[in-house]
């Protein structure tokens, strides 16, 4: 059984975590700083950008948990330390300076960035902000999520609590997430903490097939970004018997693990910037799970179906239009479309074809906070989930005049 807790990525045991000013950002009021850590080594594992422009930290972090170690995450918002022709250096001077203020190995730590991409980026506000924020280290997973956030408008953070072998383990994740979202993994930074014992192996294993029906499924507006992860340490606290293969407890592992992504990846896509709406949208019926991906994949990054779920208008077209352009071996003579709201569920679209529906009440429908497009293939068993959000003024505003 799994169930929600409280405490973030400080819920499991052995983890602290801080956020703090340091001055990257401009505004003082808003922290920039953000460290996690483990009172002892951990597994570790992460998973990047497919982005061919790679933010700096990438190159260092994957090279320092090539070992499936790690002790503490340190990130910085407020700049993306991207296409610098130093980064590298401040990036390892980073860790450097950490391991150093805490008595750990350089190699021990994951750095991430995020912020403006080809932005210089002095380490002097770093260095000058790591003693207090290694001092303050505590359960404030809540200030560690508040300084990785750029223009997110809302904390993203959750934990479970869950059974392996008798033994109680806790799990927990922080994210930042807003714009520049976008299949395929990494396109945002999530943090993600376990007290389950798990080897390396079988943590990145989990990691790797978890994203593909979690990050891998969310899409805010078509961009890819260049610096985000996913990464996880578990420093098996919570002394069950460790995880090497694929068995009951790597099951029970990998449930508690998607109950965190999948948390964090409506999280995510409810807060695209300038979203008003979270999307969601349901696939079934369909040859097979892949063909199912395709297809919601398809319809919530059409934006035109954003639009339209922007204006509440129950465009149903529009969501055959992007099932049709998806490259899906689809039969759309078969198609069936619903919207579904806390409101009720209206059918749309039967067979590829209009039915007869209420403009007033799919109004009504479509006007609540989350959307879910319910799309029937009818055609065999395959079943995905991909999540995303409505497109605004506001989109074109934020980003208009982000750099600046």
């Amino acid at each position: 059984m799994i169930k929600e807790i409280q405490g973030g990525v400080c819920a499991a045991k052995g983890f602290t975590a801080n956020g703090v000013h340091c001055g990257i950002r401009k505004n003082k009021t808003k922290r920039d700083l953000s460290l996690i850590y483990s009172e002892v080594i951990a597994s570790a594992a992460a998973v990047y950008t497919t982005n061919l422009v790679k933010g700096a930290p990438i190159y260092v972090t994957k090279k320092n948990i090539e070992n499936g170690k790690a002790q503490a995450m340190i990130c910085n918002s407020g700049n993306a330390n991207t296409c610098n022709a130093n980064g590298v250096e401040i990036a390892e001077k980073t860790c450097q300076l950490l391991a150093k203020e805490m008595g750990i190995a350089a190699d021990d730590v994951i750095i991430a960035s995020t912020g403006v991409i080809g932005q210089p980026l002095d380490i002097t506000p770093i260095a000058n902000g790591i003693p207090s924020l290694v001092k303050g280290l505590g359960d404030y997973s809540a200030y560690a999520c508040e300084g990785i956030m750029t223009t997110d408008t809302k904390a993203k953070e959750i934990a479970f609590e869950f059974e392996v072998g008798g033994k109680t383990c806790r799990i927990g994740g922080i994210a930042k997430g807003s714009g520049m979202i976008h299949p395929n993994m990494a396109t945002m930074l999530v943090f993600v903490t376990t007290d389950c014992k798990i080897s390396p192996k079988m943590l990145q294993k989990a990691l790797s097939d978890d994203v593909k029906d979690s990050f891998n499924m969310v899409s805010v507006d078509g961009d890819t970004s260049t610096n985000d992860m996913l990464s996880i340490m578990a420093n098996g606290l919570a002394e069950n018997n460790e995880i090497v293969c694929e068995n009951e407890d790597y099951f029970a592992f990998t449930k508690a693990l998607a109950a965190v992504t999948q948390n964090l990846c409506r999280k995510i896509a409810g807060d695209g910037e300038g979203a008003t709406k979270l999307l969601e949208c349901k696939v079934d019926g369909a040859k097979d799970e892949t063909l199912a991906k395709v297809v919601a994949k398809s319809v919530i990054c059409s934006s035109l179906v954003k639009a339209a779920m922007f204006g509440s208008d129950a465009n149903w077209g529009r969501v055959l239009c992007a099932i049709g352009y998806s490259g899906a071996d689809v039969d759309v003579n078969k198609v069936d479309v619903s919207f579904r709201s806390a409101k009720g569920t209206i059918l749309v679209c039967k067979d590829g074809a209009g039915v007869p529906f209420s403009e007033e009440i799919a109004k009504e429908i479509l006007l609540e906070a989350e959307i879910e497009i319910l799309v029937s293939l009818n055609d065999g068993v395959g079943e995905a989930t991909a999540w995303g959000c409505d497109l605004t003024y506001d989109y074109v505003k934020i980003n208009g005049d982000y750099r600046t």
